[in-house]
């Protein structure tokens, strides 16, 4: 066969997360709630950055972004998982599978590459603070965005690269409630023991490559404030604590899922549900539950949003 125009598969059937009705509708009220909560809290953060005169540093900048690509990613999955949940039959096309597919890992290599961006902020903010505006530039940040975009595409494009063409012409059922590369390259009609080690190798040693550089770049700012001062450290700490939460809550099941030899269907489900629901929720409550700044800029932006509907 010549690649996918000679499948006979032109739709991928998710076998989901569970067939007891019960846990659908306790599924389906806790995915709601949590990408409401993700779509609002991420929004406020957008909105609270972009109004606040005193938000306008690279950090924010940052953040901002973060946010934008948690909106994207949440919404890449979860809205169609949703509303799989209380369908017989929970169907999604070739295209539309490898679009999710698409959008899946460049986001995620977007966001592995701005986290590294932003833990570089924090290097320059603690340790080179005269320089910090200097260096921090918004040609800087700029180019740092533009970067991770990049590197994400490119990611993303060569995981397609290897799966674009495979033929489809037997069984269609992903174990899954989204298109995961690896139980889509399963499905082919040919021998896939080789390309499947490529794909998984690919994502797991970007995963663990970003994960262990954040990791040792801040061991690396809070050895380098320990030497300066012992009374930064624990300032040092207190703002490093809220990216290292964020680290470990984003690369952990990505790292599971990419480097975890056996098959393990239910974890890779509950870590599925975790990572595409529950983080993208929990990065905006970290960041902003930690700063004051924040806090205050959004205390701000409510009474304004008050006022205003007093008025009208």
């Amino acid at each position: 066969m010549d690649g996918a125009n000679h499948s006979v598969v032109s739709e991928f059937v998710f076998l989901g997360l569970s067939n007891s009705w019960e846990i659908q509708i306790l599924l389906f009220f806790f995915s709601s709630v949590f990408y409401v909560s993700t779509l609002m809290g991420n929004l406020l953060i957008v909105l609270t950055v972009t109004c606040s005169p005193h938000l306008q540093s690279p950090m924010y900048f940052l953040l901002t972004n973060l946010s934008i690509i948690d909106l994207i990613f949440c919404s890449s999955t979860t809205p169609k998982m949703i509303y799989d949940l209380f369908r017989t039959r929970k169907a999604i096309s070739f295209g539309g599978c490898i679009t999710q597919v698409f959008f899946i890992h460049a986001i995620g290599g977007t966001e592995m590459v701005l986290l590294i961006a932003m833990a570089f902020d924090r290097y320059v903010a603690i340790c080179k603070p005269l320089h910090y505006l200097t260096i921090m530039s918004p040609r800087i940040c700029i180019l740092l965005l533009v970067v991770s975009w990049i590197i994400g595409f490119i990611h993303s494009v060569t995981q397609l690269a290897f799966v674009i063409d495979l033929p489809f012409c037997g069984p269609n059922e992903l174990d899954s409630f989204f298109c995961d590369l690896p139980r889509f390259i399963r499905l082919a009609c040919i021998e896939t023991y080789t390309l499947e080690f490529m794909v998984t190798a690919n994502s797991g040693f970007i995963s663990v490559f970003s994960f262990l550089i954040l990791i040792m770049s801040y061991i690396f700012i809070l050895v380098t404030v320990q030497k300066k001062t012992s009374g930064g450290l624990s300032k040092a700490l207190s703002t490093l604590s809220a990216h290292v939460t964020v680290v470990v809550l984003f690369f952990g099941p990505l790292i599971f899922f990419y480097t975890w030899p056996f098959p393990t269907s239910h974890l890779d489900k509950f870590l599925a549900i975790f990572d595409a629901v529950v983080t993208p929720f929990l990065n905006p409550v970290i960041y902003t539950f930690r700063n004051k700044e924040m806090k205050v800029a959004m205390r701000r932006i409510c009474m304004q949003f008050l006022n205003f509907n007093k008025i009208i």
